[in-house]
């Protein structure tokens, strides 16, 4: 049974933002902000338990996008996908990596096309399996089905597209 105290308590990190009109948006945002926190915790500890504690999210990130679909990415395709504006930060990330032997780089013209290394592959294998072992495969999970998961994500990024309009609202005025 829900407890009718509970539905009307408003869970924000920021009341000042959550006056008036559009206090939903102020708790999804915390929400977000709780979610972004432990999933960036969790990457970074099932990739030192996958063998490789040194890295951050971001260049956990990266390094999963170098491997995905065994293709080769340029930067601009990396914060694309990633949607990451500042290029900076993945560049730094990319020479991390590289640096750690994760990737490897060739240059094509005037493009840098990076990939995974064979030790790089290897090590998104290794925290796959921890994934599988640690997230996926405990008794519980989400409660959610694969489907609701599935339009959970659609939301999530539809929402993330309103955010990226709202950014650039902000920036011409």
């Amino acid at each position: 049974m829900t407890n009718p105290q509970s539905e009307s308590r408003r869970i924000v990190s920021s009341r000042h933002l959550a006056e008036g009109e559009g206090w939903e948006m102020s708790e999804f945002e915390f929400g977000l902000i709780i979610a972004f926190n432990a999933f960036s915790r969790w990457m970074t500890r099932c990739m030192a338990a996958a063998g490789h504690a040194d890295l951050n999210p971001l260049d956990i990130l990266i390094l999963h996008n170098a491997n995905h679909r065994n293709r080769d990415k340029r930067l601009s395709d990396i914060c694309f996908l990633l949607n990451i504006e500042d290029t900076h930060t993945v560049n730094y990330a990319l020479r991390k990596l590289s640096k750690a032997g994760l990737i490897v780089s060739e240059k094509r013209g005037k493009e840098v096309f990076y990939r995974t290394s064979s030790e790089g592959a290897s090590l998104c294998e290794a925290y796959r399996d921890v994934r599988r072992q640690c997230l996926l495969d405990v008794s519980g999970g989400t409660g959610l089905s694969g489907e609701e998961l599935r339009d959970f994500a659609r939301v999530l990024r539809g929402l993330s597209g309103q955010y990226d309009q709202a950014s650039r609202a902000a920036a011409s005025l």
